[in-house]
């Protein structure tokens, strides 16, 4: 039972999201927004429902199976992959330095705001 009530609840959030976005017409996706809200939430909260804490355990247990439908996506677009390729790789390329810098900004500018 403390499984379903944490599904239910992150159902709950990615629906807000989505209400979220369709009526304020945001250009990010609902569960994204429903995350974010979720987040606020627990952060007002200052604590996690046992029943989520339950059912983020148990899912991030059990991550790699949520990448099996990508995984058939990249199988079934191989070609379109190959032919689009150099794309791909310098988005992947770029994205990643942008990545590793905007976190290493991050990072000193937390360093410098816990030191003072």
């Amino acid at each position: 039972m403390n499984f379903l009530n944490g599904i239910a609840i992150l159902l709950f959030y990615q629906l807000v999201g989505t209400v979220f976005v369709l009526l304020l017409d945001l250009k990010i996706p609902g569960p994204v927004m429903g995350m974010i809200v979720l987040f606020v939430t627990l952060l007002l909260l200052r604590r996690i429902p046992e029943s989520l804490s339950f059912t983020a355990d148990h899912l991030l247990k059990n991550l790699s199976l949520l990448f099996v439908p990508a995984g058939v996506g990249v199988v079934t677009h191989l070609q379109r992959i190959g032919s689009e390729w150099f794309p791909i790789i310098t988005t992947l390329f770029v994205s990643t330095l942008v990545s590793m810098a905007v976190t290493a900004w991050v990072m000193q500018w937390m360093v410098r705001m816990l030191s003072r």
